[in-house]
C-alpha cells in the first residue's frame, strides 16, 4: 500500500515555499526487518516514557509469542527505509458469567521522531484496521493516551462498561468497536497478552545489544507517570 502524504517545507530559510508529495509505502514486516524495527522502536521511545525505554524488547518478544498476529504486523516506509511500525497481539474481555469476547490489541506502534507528525503514524493505524475489519475481528483494545488515539475514533473503555483486571476503567484503556453493539448490556473485565509483562533485567541485557545511549529525564515522562495512575468513575 502506498500512500501519498502532502506537506510544506520552507527552502532557503523560508524565503520560498513549495509542496513536494512524501509516498509512505505500507507493508508486512519481514524477518530481514526484525532488527531495523526494534531500532526504530528503540529511537521513538527513547526518554519519552521513563529513562531509556522498554519497548524495542517488547517488539523482539511480541513476534516469537503465540499471542502474536503476524497478519498485522506492518512496516511503514519512506524512500526505501523504515521509519514506523505496529504490531498486534490477542487479547480478550470476559464478562461476569466468564464469557468471553477475542479482541486484539495494537503496540508498539512507532515512528522515527524525524518523521513524526506526518501522518505515517495514522497510516499504519487506518491500514491495519481495515484488515482487522476484514478478519471480522470485534474490537481494538489499547493501552495509550488518548489525546493520541481519540482522533482514529478510540474512547474510554468505561463508555463501553469495559474495566481492567482489577475492577477500574483506566485513563488509557481505550476501546475502538469494530462490531457496532458487541459489548451492551454486560460488565466486562479486559485481559492483555502476557508477553507486554517484562522483567527490567532481560531488557537491560538486551539493550545492550545496541548503541549505548544517555537515560535522561523528559517532561512527557512525568504526563506518562501520571496517565497510568489515573482512574475514570
Amino acid at each position: 500500500m502506498t500512500l501519498s502524504h502532502k506537506s510544506i517545507y520552507n527552502y532557503n530559510a523560508g524565503i520560498v515555499k513549495r509542496k513536494v508529495t512524501m509516498k509512505i509505502n505500507i507493508r508486512r514486516e519481514e524477518e530481514a526487518d526484525y532488527r531495523i524495527v526494534e531500532e526504530v522502536t528503540r529511537e521513538a521511545f527513547w526518554n519519552l516514557n521513563v529513562p531509556g525505554c522498554d519497548e524495542h524488547y517488547v517488539a523482539h518478544c511480541i513476534r516469537k509469542h503465540p499471542d502474536c498476529i503476524p497478519e498485522l504486523d506492518y512496516v511503514a516506509e519512506i524512500d526505501n527505509k523504515i521509519v514506523g511500525s505496529i504490531m498486534y497481539t490477542k487479547s480478550c474481555v470476559v464478562d461476569e458469567q466468564q464469557n468471553k469476547i477475542d479482541t486484539v490489541t495494537f503496540g508498539p506502534v512507532c515512528v522515527l521522531p524525524g518523521y513524526q507528525r506526518k501522518g505515517i503514524g495514522t497510516a499504519l493505524i487506518n491500514h491495519t484496521k481495515e484488515i482487522a475489519i476484514r478478519n471480522k475481528n470485534t474490537a481494538i483494545i489499547i493501552l495509550g493516551h488518548p489525546h493520541n488515539y481519540c482522533t482514529h475514533g478510540f474512547k474510554n473503555c468505561i463508555d463501553f462498561n469495559i474495566r481492567n483486571s482489577d475492577g477500574r476503567f483506566p485513563y488509557g484503556q481505550l476501546v475502538l468497536e469494530l462490531e457496532k453493539g458487541i459489548f451492551e448490556g454486560r460488565k466486562w473485565k479486559f485481559y492483555y497478552s502476557p508477553v507486554y509483562e517484562i522483567n527490567a533485567a532481560e531488557v537491560e541485557l538486551f539493550d545492550t545489544q545496541f548503541p549505548e545511549k544517555n537515560k535522561e529525564y523528559r517532561p512527557s515522562q512525568e504526563e506518562f507517570s501520571i496517565a497510568v495512575r489515573a482512574f475514570l468513575g
